[in-house]
């Protein structure tokens, strides 16, 4: 078969030419049976259209068969085909009419490799209408998983797959019908379908995917740069829903009873945080000291901490420390909305590293040359060494240059080894490991959603306020991106953060 280069699309990779080298022989219908691992398993019998089509005008394109033990062909590709004119002759036969043979391709190099054969079936009733997508992702899912390595890439590849989702469509297969249907009319291949599956269980998921598949698909170059960062959205908030279950779980099996963050209307909150009591005798009160009393509760905060509470303390004889009453003001409101819009905005930001870490590793990993634009900024700021360039160099770390560029470290801390002897270096890929390098110090850099305004001698958030480098870093990878067929393209967060810095550029004052 032919060898596919790791730039070809996947509607471009050839994964059945040795069909092409084929003559096509004929055989006797009822000789034909239908092969074990053909992928379609629904849907399987030819309509009245296939089979009046074949009555009329026999079976036009050849089917493709494997020879059995027993003598007869299993057909993986044209078993509804094989089927009608199988039909079409049992009619002529009554009717006193000339039986007719079919065309096919005899596949005796298939005996014994039902992986590609499966996968080869897939490929066929994929293309075809009528196949359904759980059908998909089953033949996919274990074609994929019999095949040997090199077998496994090309067939990838051919069914738009990135390295590791066949192990992913399993899971995908578990999508109840209804969302099977609704995703795959609305777009999304298998490589996405695998990727709704993993965060299905996230409010409004496939909403969200739909609605950033058609953003992608209705801006020039396409790419899948919205998908990218919503996918990462739910990944973040998936994971915030499963550290809340971690520690509901853990209250449970403590025996601490969780309280509700809402009440009825009507119904009295008397619980109070142990912050704000005391023991009769005027000592704080904490979870340690607290621990047997039976009004010991929690609530969980807005990072799913644990804050102590005491279900009702007049009830278990604990005092209010003496402060006085506040009412609930407009302010108040404001600032826990703003509480609650810096703890969404923290999320995001961290969310969005993981899009912009998988562009990086494209970029510097193709065997395209780097752009331009890239390798200059790169370069300005090996000369320029901004201050946040010494800290990262202090520290020595290798990971994200060593991950961008696919290299294994030692996985113990004892044993040491120094990039230059792991990276394969050439004139040709400089500028991607310098590219790496530089791109490994702003990620480092932009970390954590907190920074430290030196100006202003006070915290800031990258969110709102980043440093002109940062900005400057943004909004290269999203020139990159857009150049790129739009590959990759800023998270919301991050079109906010960059958002002033678009200002200067339009006054013709780049980011210094």
């Amino acid at each position: 078969m032919a060898t596919a280069t790791a730039d070809q699309t996947a509607e471009s990779v050839p994964v059945d030419t040795d069909e092409e080298n084929l003559t096509a022989v004929l055989l006797d219908p009822d000789t034909i049976v239908r092969d074990e691992f053909n992928a379609r398993e629904h849907d399987t019998e030819p309509d009245a259209d296939l089979i009046n089509s074949v009555k009329a005008v026999g079976v036009q394109d050849p089917v493709s068969v494997r020879p059995r033990p027993d003598g007869t062909y299993g057909a993986f590709k044209g078993w509804r085909r094989t089927q009608a004119a199988q039909i079409a002759n049992a009619t002529a036969e009554a009717e006193g009419h000339a039986k007719q043979q079919i065309k096919a391709y005899v596949r005796a190099d298939l005996v014994g490799r039902d992986a590609w054969t499966q996968f080869l079936s897939l490929i066929e009733n994929h293309q075809r209408q009528g196949m359904s997508p759980k059908d998909t992702l089953k033949a996919a899912e274990l074609s994929l998983i019999g095949m040997d390595e090199v077998e496994q890439k090309k067939a990838a590849r051919a069914l738009g797959l990135k390295r590791g989702t066949g192990r992913r469509l399993g899971r995908a297969q578990q999508l109840d019908d209804a969302t099977l249907r609704r995703a795959s009319a609305g777009g999304m291949d298998l490589e996405q379908i695998a990727q709704l599956a993993e965060v299905e269980d996230v409010p409004r998921a496939q909403d969200r995917l739909l609605k950033a598949l058609a953003r992608d698909e209705a801006e020039e170059g396409g790419g899948r740069g919205h998908w990218d960062q919503e996918l990462a959205l739910l990944k973040a908030e998936q994971d915030d829903r499963t550290a809340r279950k971690e520690a509901v779980a853990a209250l449970e099996k403590a025996d601490i009873p969780l309280l509700p963050t809402q009440l009825a209307y009507g119904e009295k909150d008397t619980a109070r945080p142990l912050s704000e009591l005391t023991t009769p005798l005027g000592r704080p009160l904490d979870e340690d000291n607290h621990k047997g009393c039976p009004g010991h509760s929690a609530r969980l905060d807005d990072e799913n901490q644990a804050v102590w509470y005491c279900a009702d303390p007049a009830e278990y004889g604990h005092k209010v420390r003496p402060k006085p009453k506040l009412t609930k003001t407009a302010e108040d409101e404001e600032k826990a909305a703003e509480r609650a819009r810096t703890t969404a905005c923290n999320r995001a930001w961290k969310a969005a590293a993981g899009p912009r870490k998988e562009f990086v590793t494209r970029l510097v990993r193709s065997s395209k040359a780097l752009p331009e634009d890239g390798w200059r900024f790169a370069l300005g700021v090996l000369l320029d060494l901004p201050p946040f360039y010494g800290k990262w160099a202090q520290r020595q770390e290798a990971e994200d240059v060593a991950s961008f560029l696919g290299v294994k470290l030692p996985e113990s801390p004892f044993e040491r080894a120094r990039l230059s002897d792991l990276v394969t270096l050439s004139k040709a890929r400089t500028a991607h490991v310098l590219f790496a390098h530089v791109a490994a110090v702003f990620e480092r850099d932009m970390r954590e959603p907190k920074g430290w305004n030196d100006a202003r001698m006070q915290v800031r958030f990258l969110w709102e306020d980043p440093t002109p480098q940062q900005a400057a870093y943004l909004l290269l990878l999203e020139k990159l991106g857009q150049d790129d067929k739009g590959s990759y393209r800023l998270s919301e967060v991050e079109e906010q953060a960059v958002a002033p810095h678009r200002a200067d550029d339009a006054e013709g004052e780049p980011p210094a």
